[in-house]
């Protein structure tokens, strides 16, 4: 079930049962999509050993068993958490290391707690807050911003941002960060939000050319209508339903959205980039693109179910462009004046719209929607025009629901 906000996120996260079946741990046997989505099959070649993926989300706790070991470094770019990045922060604080521990968990023990995609592969935790107000926090765009080129610098060939600024469009201090990435080999995974938070198309970062966009499904792999969104830039699609995670203090919950499709998407690239080391960026998107199982609608499901097994071991051609689209070439048509040279050290110029996580999961189903008025207000929304702005937000959900069964009717 799931409330929707005029603009942002839900917080809605259902708390795993605490009774242990005999022989059997409660966590692990939920994860469906180890099995399903040949990722147990894949660890036969590789667990992602050697690969550094960055987490930029609300902060990875480090101490909780399921990721002990995992997060090898880390930094704070929102100004209130801390210098490690391990630090929890801003207003949807459990959201980073839930999604960490469904890319690299390690478990709790052989057959327990939650394993990641990737279980060998190391995480660097850069913090952001997201979700909402945060006292003495810096601007979110600039955040992001920060947060990439940090990520480049410190090594990771992966880049995990289950966020969403919930609209199109995105400032140019994220085209410097982002051709930063490209231009250093870097495979950036973005979810592509989800419905039932609001986000009814497909929002940067998942809209920005070179960006491996996640859309969600159901157990059964069809498209999600709550827990994704929609869109010409969906690259794959991987579950956004039924999913487990850890949170801040070791408490295991269930939760669903695009925010844990997209760890799911980022664990098999690193199993591609620990397989094929030798490969470049544009030929790991290559592999997880060719080996998806084709689905239906591609603005729905982007090329199909991400199949990890077949990502990692089947015979692919390498690359015959740039198979996520060319950012420079968008800048130089788009922006109406040459591609920048990404400078680390440039200031960021803050944007109309915040980003935010592409869902934020919270202990407690009964908590409110994010984010708040008083975040609208922030960016620049009046108060008498609040009720008007969610007349037309449930106006375009309702367009959107009925294009979205359309879609499906067609497929």
């Amino acid at each position: 079930m799931a409330r929707a906000a005029a603009v942002g996120i839900l917080a809605l996260v259902a708390v795993l049962p605490t009774a242990t079946p005999a022989h059997a741990d409660p966590v692990r046997e939920r994860e469906y999509w180890l099995a399903d989505y040949g990722i147990e099959q894949a660890w036969q070649t590789t667990r992602g050993e050697g690969v550094k993926v960055a987490v930029i989300d609300t902060g990875v706790d480090a101490s909780v068993a399921d990721l002990r070991g995992a997060v090898v470094g880390g930094t704070d770019v929102s100004g209130v958490g801390s210098t490690d990045g391990t630090k929890p922060v801003g207003a949807s604080s459990e959201h980073g290391t839930m999604v960490a521990s469904l890319l690299a968990g390690r478990g709790t023990g052989t057959g327990s707690g939650v394993i990641g995609v990737a279980p060998a592969a190391s995480v660097l935790s850069v913090s952001v807050a997201l979700g909402g107000p945060t006292p003495g926090a810096r601007d979110e765009d600039a955040q992001i911003a920060d947060a990439v080129r940090w990520a480049v610098d410190n090594g990771a060939q992966v880049i995990n941002m289950s966020l969403t600024r919930n609209s199109l469009d995105w400032p140019e201090s994220w085209d410097r960060a982002f051709l930063y990435a490209y231009q250093h080999d870097v495979v950036v995974v973005a979810a592509a939000g989800n419905r039932g938070s609001g986000t009814t198309e497909v929002g940067a970062p998942a809209t920005i050319p070179g960006v491996l966009a996640v859309a969600g499904v159901d157990r059964a792999g069809a498209a999600s209508f709550d827990a994704s969104s929609q869109g010409i830039t969906i690259a794959v699609a991987a579950p956004s339903e039924q999913l487990v995670g850890v949170e801040p203090g070791g408490r295991y919950v269930q939760w669903s959205g695009t925010s844990g499709a997209a760890p799911l998407v980022s664990g098999v690239v690193a199993l591609v980039r620990a397989a094929h080391p030798e490969l470049k960026a544009d030929d790991v998107v290559e592999r997880v693109l060719a080996t998806a199982e084709q689905k239906g609608q591609p603005e729905i499901y982007g090329r199909g179910l991400v199949d990890a097994a077949a990502a990692v071991t089947a015979d692919v051609a390498p690359a015959s462009g740039k198979p996520l689209g060319d950012l420079e070439e968008w800048v130089r048509l788009y922006r109406r004046a040459p591609a920048a040279t990404p400078d680390p050290a440039a200031s960021a110029t803050p944007d109309a719209a915040p980003a935010t996580p592409a869902d934020a999961p919270t202990a407690d189903p009964a908590a409110d929607a994010l984010p708040t008025a008083g975040e609208l207000r922030q960016v620049g929304i009046p108060a008498l025009v609040l009720s008007v702005f969610a007349a037309l937000a449930a106006a375009m959900a309702v367009v959107a629901t009925r294009h979205f069964r359309r879609l499906l009717r067609k497929g």
